[in-house]
């Protein structure tokens, strides 16, 4: 029987270490994602304007006066 060498027995081990040193530094360049919330509060202005009464105050009063005055068209 043959008996590897000290070379070759230190061959063999570096060739088995290689995947595993290689697994290790992948591992280690793996990107973080990181979420963090502002310094700053979140600010919402709701400049709302409400037309819905003058629209249908005009709209009844555009119909009565259609209504009532049959020559306007």
């Amino acid at each position: 029987m043959n008996t590897p060498s000290k070379d070759e027995s230190r061959t063999v081990r570096t060739c088995a270490l290689l995947p595993v040193v290689a697994a290790l530094a992948l591992l280690g360049c793996q990107p973080t994602v990181k979420v963090e919330g502002g310094d700053k509060p979140i600010v919402i202005n709701l400049n709302v304007k409400i037309e819905q009464e003058v629209r249908i105050k005009v709209e009844e009063d555009a119909e009565t006066l259609l209504k009532s005055r049959d020559d306007i068209f």
